[in-house]
């Protein structure tokens, strides 16, 4: 049996796709990290970001797969965003 003598820590992918986005989409990341589902609206009055801001961010989380969203049972018009579990599809 041998052990690694590597002290760095091992990222996961979601570090490595967070890298590359910008830091509006990093903010609405941790918002969703530490409040959990969220709106649209929610997520601009947590992250004190325009909602054009958040949209933009929203959209490059989604392409790279980090955050996911379904349709709001309360109001139609509105999508919930979330961070998946690992251990779940989306």
């Amino acid at each position: 049996m041998s052990f690694s003598t590597d002290t760095q820590p091992v990222e996961s992918t979601t570090d490595n796709a967070l890298e590359d986005l910008p830091p509006s989409a990093k903010l609405v990341y941790k918002v969703l990290e530490y409040e959990g589902a969220m709106t649209q609206g929610e997520l601009a009055r947590a992250s004190r970001l325009c909602s054009r801001t958040v949209r933009y961010a929203i959209t490059k989380l989604e392409a790279n797969e980090v955050i996911a969203s379904r349709v709001s049972l309360a109001d139609a018009r509105r999508s919930i965003y979330w961070i998946p579990d690992d251990s779940t599809d989306t």
